[in-house]
């Protein structure tokens, strides 16, 4: 069965990834994306280079099921280009600052006056309003800016995560709100605008951590690894690498108590909630750390997760490509790129539905690989395309 977006054409302006990867999602389910790229290139496609031609890993990963058209939107033809694409279009992503899409002609007014139909879902750093809303940023600003980073690192040492859960937390909402406006559009005959950020996304995700503070003035400080407001829950060292353990919950925490021969703590009203754990949590991070210290990894998720305790190893790269159960879970597809040592592992979007097609159909397009074809699909002919190409429009 065909993916539930079958028959959507999204318009993909977007660049790096809260962008990009919101298209990508709706790729997946079937919606048929056109990359816009510069003529040279986009900034996104050479970071972290692994392909000879230069493209990088990130862009290997947004970019699979997507169609490349190279142009110059700015030009008077690229605008007419532009224009008949918009015509044609159900949803235009574009992570760009509000003057860009103004300067550009897809902002929402302008998209609209072309399409009334069409959908524009855009994302900044900081939102639309405020003080910064003109500001520009990364993954990076939102982490900072919503409490993650103070309480991820150690005192006077803040860390923010190495990996972009601010960007694709936003892509994943802007895709839900595209979802929604798809289905008011089947209402009402009209597309909007779906309007995300980066800080917006960030303070969400942080928020349970807000209204503690908001609420009781808890005033909390960082730890590290370990955790605060239950235990055990830390990172502990073992006789070959580190594990993960995380007791939350009362009936979690007698089954650790007896399993690692600790039954006394829970008599004991230091340890009689998952906060007074949290507030007294020496003694329980001592054992948990001893009992990890005299055993290897895999004996200590295996005897933990026969328990129902959660744990996990702490994993390298390798290992994580490596580890039985990422191969069982099957979403990194081997896929091939010109000059590519050795096939990609594109992670496919993690969600399956259990009657509709989707997935990786496609690797990411080389630089204008389809120019041709799309602009042939709205109405340019040979002649007009190699003029356009010598002009320097696409």
């Amino acid at each position: 069965m065909a993916g539930p977006l079958a028959g959507i054409q999204v318009l993909d302006f977007g660049r790096y990834i809260a962008g990009p990867y919101c298209a990508a999602l709706l790729a997946e389910l079937g919606a048929d994306v056109i990359r816009i790229d510069k003529r040279g290139g986009s900034e996104d496609r050479f970071v972290g280079p692994v392909s000879e031609t230069g493209e990088g890993a990130l862009f290997l990963q947004m970019n699979r099921n997507k169609r490349s058209l190279t142009l110059d939107p700015t030009s008077p033809e690229g605008r007419e280009i532009v224009r008949r694409l918009v015509e044609r279009a159900d949803v235009v992503v574009a992570n760009l600052p509000a003057a860009t899409l103004v300067s550009m002609g897809i902002d929402h007014a302008s998209l609209a006056a072309i399409n009334p139909r069409i959908i524009l879902t855009t994302s900044s750093a900081y939102g639309p309003s405020g003080p910064m809303a003109d500001y520009v940023g990364f993954d990076g600003v939102g982490q900072a800016m919503s409490g993650s980073v103070f309480m991820t690192g150690k005192p006077g040492e803040p860390y923010r995560a190495a990996v972009n859960w601010v960007d694709f937390g936003t892509a994943l909402h802007c895709a839900f709100g595209t979802m929604g406006a798809l289905m008011a559009r089947e209402q009402t005959g009209r597309g909007q605008q779906v309007t995300g950020s980066l800080l917006g996304t960030a303070l969400a995700t942080t928020n349970s951590m807000l209204i503690e503070q908001a609420t009781i003035r808890a005033d909390r400080r960082p730890t590290g690894n370990l955790g605060q407001t239950a235990a055990p829950l830390n990172i502990y060292p073992t006789r070959d690498g580190h594990v993960l353990v995380q007791v939350v919950g009362h009936p979690l925490f007698r089954r650790w108590a007896k399993l690692v021969g600790q039954e006394w703590m829970l008599e004991d009203p230091r340890f009689a909630d998952d906060d007074a754990r949290g507030r007294n949590s020496g003694p329980i991070d001592d054992a948990m750390r001893e009992w990890c210290a005299r055993r290897n990894t895999d004996e200590i998720v295996r005897i933990l997760g026969e328990a129902k305790i959660p744990s996990g190893p702490v994993l390298s790269a390798q290992q994580a490509l490596d580890h039985p159960q990422t191969a069982a879970l099957g979403l990194l597809h081997p896929t091939g790129f010109p000059g590519l040592q050795r096939p990609a592992p594109v992670a496919a979007v993690p969600v399956q539905l259990s009657d509709a097609d989707t997935g990786i159909r496609s690797r990411a397009p080389i630089l204008g690989e389809h120019t041709d074809e799309i602009l042939a699909a709205i109405g340019y002919g040979a002649t007009d395309i190699a003029r356009l190409r010598e002009a320097g429009v696409v």
